[in-house]
């Protein structure tokens, strides 16, 4: 009898799942066509938004700003939002509700940016090359935690990696004048930080939370006393020589996407063939398949022959160098100076934009994007004068890993054997 029942029951509760999720994304994109249609028309504050798709240094064609109406334009997104809506209230989107909830965000975006930018201009080159800019520390630290959770051990010390690679790379390159000894600094420290979480977590298998907040709060400490002891009453430690921007010919004038793929740092550059790298290896190589089977299966992979152990030190470390890149960009980058708690949190960013990313490397890396853009619209909004208050505008990018995380990703399945410490038998 049970075994007929059972999967009718699974069935239902399956269907019943997926109706209330499709419920709850069309409530929530009646939300923001209700905020699209009410707040935003009621509020304008003019008739048209100038969009500038030209880079001031030049390009190989000018192209003509792009000129909207704003109350029209804000209707127009509204009426397709409330379609989506409509969509996902009767028969959903499958499979692609996520994509579905994704174009509902995009388009609040657009009617949010054509509101603000109201008898003002916008220029969406720096907006999408800041937004790249912004979201490679991410990146970074995503593409750590996913090797990470990829080999079953859990780090969440991506934040304190961060900090002590910064740190070491501003001293370094203040030292020897040179960004490139103030990178090897930083992958020095971030692979430091991260043999600290190999050892206790795998080694001594300590709780690997504990072990990640411990070293967060190891790091913070550090830096902060080294910084007030050192650079504080020295400042010419305090001055790192910064990667210069490298403009590939010909592709960098290409009108507004030149500028933003095409005329980036080392750093940058690094982090796009970091992601492709990575994701190719991980699951088109003997060795991705061996690192997947260790944080999926342990005992089986150590049953054919492979090193459970050593597998997720290398892992681990391997992971350190990513976020010890990923650090060294905040001042050998974006800042040129350190500062105590510079990395602002980003470091959880990264672990949000894993798991959106669904612990894979491209993935993670779009994700991080979502993140970095909502970052850089925070300062575009500023220099626009937005009615609305700074201190608001600078929670955008935190208010977005919530939201994300908390609705948007669906059920994650983790690698099986994530977090558990393996004993060889």
């Amino acid at each position: 009898m049970s075994t007929t029942i059972e999967p009718t029951t699974t069935v239902t509760l399956a269907d019943a799942a997926l109706r209330r999720r499709n419920r709850r994304f069309g409530v929530f994109s009646i939300f923001i066509a209700a905020v699209m249609g009410a707040v935003l028309t009621a509020t304008a504050r003019g008739d048209s938004a100038t969009f500038v798709l030209n880079d001031r240094r030049g390009q190989l064609f000018m192209v003509p700003d792009l000129n909207l109406p704003v109350v029209p334009t804000i209707l127009l997104l509204t009426g397709v939002v409330l379609a989506i809506a409509y969509r996902q209230m009767t028969t959903g989107f499958g499979s692609r509700t996520v994509l579905a909830v994704g174009i509902v965000a995009g388009l609040f975006t657009i009617a949010f940016l054509t509101w603000a930018t109201a008898d003002g201009q916008l220029s969406l080159v720096a907006l999408l090359r800041g937004s790249v800019a912004r979201a490679t520390p991410i990146a970074l630290g995503a593409l750590a935690g996913v090797l990470c959770e990829r080999a079953g051990v859990i780090n969440i010390a991506i934040e304190g990696q961060f900090l002590a690679a910064a740190f070491t790379a501003a001293l370094f390159s203040s030292l020897a004048s040179n960004p490139w000894v103030g990178l090897a600094g930083g992958i020095f420290a971030g692979a430091l930080v991260a043999l600290m979480l190999a050892g206790l977590s795998i080694r001594f298998k300590a709780d690997q939370i504990v072990v990640g907040v411990v070293l967060i709060v190891f790091a913070t400490g550090v830096t902060s006393f080294l910084t007030t002891q050192i650079m504080v009453p020295n400042q010419a430690l305090n001055t790192p020589v910064r990667f210069p921007t490298i403009s590939i010919p010909l592709l960098s004038e290409i009108p507004l996407i030149g500028p933003v793929l095409f005329r980036q740092t080392i750093l940058v550059f690094g982090m796009f063939a970091s992601v492709i790298v990575l994701h190719y290896a991980l699951f088109s190589t003997r060795w991705g398949l061996r690192l997947r089977a260790v944080g999926e299966h342990p005992k089986a992979a150590d049953t054919v022959g492979i090193k459970v152990l050593a597998t997720r030190y290398k892992a681990v470390l391997l992971g350190g160098v990513f976020a010890g890149i990923g650090g060294a960009y905040f001042t050998l980058d974006a800042v040129g100076s350190f500062s105590k708690d510079m990395s602002g949190g980003r470091g959880f960013i990264a672990l949000a934009a894993m798991l959106v990313g669904r612990y894979s490397p491209v993935g993670a890396f779009g994700a991080a994007l979502i993140f970095g853009f909502s970052d850089q619209i925070a300062t575009s909004l500023q220099l626009l004068r937005v009615p609305v208050p700074s201190e608001l505008l600078l929670t955008a990018p935190y208010l977005v890993t919530i939201l994300v995380v908390a609705g948007l990703i669906g059920r994650l399945r983790p690698p099986a054997a994530d977090g558990q410490p393996y004993v060889k038998q």
